[in-house]
């Protein structure tokens, strides 16, 4: 598979998450700042940028 003839690193995480764990108000707001949506399709097509590894 490629994407503008790129190749995807894609990685299986087999962690178990808990149920019912929330983010802060804080925390979601750090998130959301790194979500880039389509204006057109605003819940499917969301680019991701990486954190600032500071």
């Amino acid at each position: 598979m490629t994407w503008k003839g790129l190749h995807p690193v894609v990685e299986l995480s087999r962690e178990v998450y808990a149920k019912g764990v929330k983010l802060t108000k804080k925390a979601m707001r750090d998130v959301e700042a790194r979500l880039l949506r389509n204006p057109d399709l605003p819940k499917w097509d969301i680019l991701i940028k990486p954190a600032c590894s500071v």
